[in-house]
């Protein structure tokens, strides 16, 4: 079952021709890929993993793939990414890792073949369900998934500045973390562990935020979002709204960075519901997708 459209989840082709462009300006704009990653390579050394196979998915220009041979330099590690441009940086950037450009909705890998599944920020970007599920099938029995993603109050304070303005959807929505768990146990895998953490970051003007945005091909691709151009005044009233909330000298937006950990059980798939149907809980989803002035309140 895919999230219906209505739902404000990044339209899958618009994606990757926005992360097809960003590939050559990716890692001058990653900072919050190279946080994440950080705190996900940190984790896993509390694991005592000896993996055999590595999986990056989602590895954009292939940091995060270099750190893990160097963390598991016994370990065949692969790195996927949708985007064929991302890829051939990742080949570059990357030697002795072997690089493949798919989709992680349909992962060019053996089913039980990977020991690891390394995805940083991967899912803020696709059908979260089908790519967990994706997780499951190519986990090794006992093999771990280790991810991040964006909780529903990512940039927040541009939501709430454009709630001030139209009822439209300009900022994707993002699965709370709650939700996400129960993906992740629907999904067929087990021991499904949580976190968040609240991140702020400080830009010097809109414009600087809106460039970091468009370096890492983090703009707004949601379905149900505008299809044209804003518009002068439109943007003027956005701007005039986010002052309201902002510094005089700055802007400071919110990251809910999530954090997860599952287990595969491998060929043991856990029960799906009677109806085969993986649900989640999409009017949540669709109050991040279109929030209002009542944010404030």
């Amino acid at each position: 079952m895919r999230i219906p459209d209505r739902f404000g989840l990044p339209m899958q082709a618009v994606m990757r021709r926005r992360f097809d462009a960003a590939a050559a300006t990716f890692d001058r704009a990653a900072v919050l890929h190279e946080e994440a990653r950080s705190r996900m390579l940190e984790r896993l050394t509390l694991f005592g993993l000896e993996p055999k196979r590595v999986l990056d998915i989602g590895a954009a220009t292939g940091a995060g793939s270099a750190a893990l041979a160097a963390l598991y330099p016994h370990a065949h590690v692969v790195a996927v990414d949708a985007s064929l441009p991302m890829a051939l940086h990742a080949a570059a950037k990357a030697p002795g890792v072997s690089v493949l450009a798919g989709d992680a909705h349909e992962l060019p890998i053996e089913d039980h073949s990977v020991d690891l599944v390394f995805a940083n920020l991967l899912l803020p970007w696709v059908e979260p369900h089908l790519v967990l599920a994706e997780f499951a099938r190519v986990l090794r029995e006992d093999g771990l998934a280790l991810f991040t993603s964006f909780g529903p109050d990512t940039l927040v304070e541009l939501r709430r500045a454009w709630g001030a303005v139209d009822d439209r959807i300009h900022v994707h929505g993002f699965v709370d973390m709650h939700d996400l768990g129960d993906l992740v146990a629907r999904a067929g895998l087990s021991e499904p562990v949580m976190d968040v953490d609240r991140i702020e970051i400080r830009y010097s003007s809109l414009g600087a935020l809106i460039a970091d945005l468009r370096e890492t091909g983090a703009v707004n691709s949601a379905s149900g979002g505008p299809t044209g151009l804003t518009g002068r005044k439109r943007w003027q009233a956005f701007e005039k709204a986010l002052r309201s909330r902002s510094e005089a000298d700055g802007l400071t937006v919110t990251i809910e960075l999530v954090f997860g950990q599952a287990w595969s059980v491998g060929r043991r798939a856990l029960p799906a519901p009677a109806d085969g149907v993986a649900r989640i809980a999409a009017e949540d989803l669709a109050k991040t997708a279109k929030r209002t002035r009542s944010d404030d309140t």
